[in-house]
């Protein structure tokens, strides 16, 4: 593994690059907005065996947080994300995007493809994508606040309190406590361990999906010009109706993951990792 500092965006982003350094490089782009990288690892370097991994902290997040006051935008994410494929060589590149990071990289597909500024993407991957409309997103957030109230996952937070592991073992105790904060993107909420903790800034997550305003990208997908693969767990929060539509206006392959919500790099790795060789070769 290597990692640093870009050079030609206008604020230094951590980057990192795993696998075989002849290996064919493929980009991946971390969930958020205001994530950073590496709660997706280690499951994700599963294709570093085979590609050149190259992932970044988004602008915002992990360790390239700013102090900079201008709210960083959609606009901003995706001109961080063109001057990085510069300056890595990606040309063009193969972008794997997850969540957001799939939103982000159909942001950038459709600028690419009015503006000759920008690289146009070789191929995407596109696991479980964002909402491609507003109403998709306040779909989303209603169903999985609901998740959260469940009984299963109040029965679990409530075995957590009575556990004693607090004051036995406060590290474990954090662990877990993660992981139930985010048991409700799960089918099965009882999935939701041996995850890598993250933060989200909450600063940047709230700027960039209110620069996106009253959204809806479909229009603009359908100038996208390049092949596509779109993978959405069935029981994902995010409406399965916004990853169809995505696919629909890309003329994308869809395969649908059953007994999987949100993240299918840990609910269904083998059916994952499987569909994307497959289409990546």
């Amino acid at each position: 593994m290597t990692s640093g500092f870009t050079r030609t965006t206008p604020l230094p982003l951590y980057f990192r690059a795993d696998g075989p350094p002849g290996a064919p490089p493929v980009l991946l782009l971390h969930g958020g907005p205001g994530a950073h990288h590496d709660y997706l690892y280690p499951q994700m370097l599963a294709l570093a065996d085979t590609y050149r991994m190259i992932t970044y902290d988004q602008r915002g997040g992990g360790q390239s947080r700013t102090d900079d006051p201008d709210p960083v935008t959609w606009v901003t994410q995706v001109e961080d994300l063109a001057a990085l494929v510069t300056e890595f060589a990606l040309i063009p590149p193969t972008i794997i995007g997850y969540s957001w990071g799939a939103l982000l990289a159909m942001l950038y597909a459709a600028r690419a493809a009015k503006d000759s500024a920008l690289v146009a993407p070789a191929r995407l991957v596109l696991i479980s994508p964002a909402p491609i409309t507003k109403s998709w997103r306040e779909e989303f957030e209603q169903n999985l606040l609901a998740r959260g109230r469940s009984d299963v996952i109040q029965a679990m937070r409530t075995e957590l309190q009575q556990s004693g592991l607090r004051e036995s073992n406060p590290d474990a105790y954090r662990q877990r406590g993660f992981e139930l904060s985010v048991a409700g993107y799960f089918s099965d909420p009882h999935r939701a361990r041996d995850l890598t903790p993250f933060r989200v800034t909450g600063k940047v997550q709230q700027s960039v999906w209110t620069s996106l305003g009253e959204f809806d990208i479909r229009d603009e997908l359908r100038a996208v010009r390049c092949p596509t693969l779109v993978i959405h767990g069935r029981q994902d929060p995010i409406p399965l109706a916004s990853a169809e539509a995505a696919a629909e206006c890309l003329s994308a392959e869809l395969v649908v993951l059953d007994d999987c919500g949100h993240v299918p790099y840990v609910e269904q790795p083998g059916p994952l990792f499987s569909a994307i060789r497959d289409f990546l070769k």
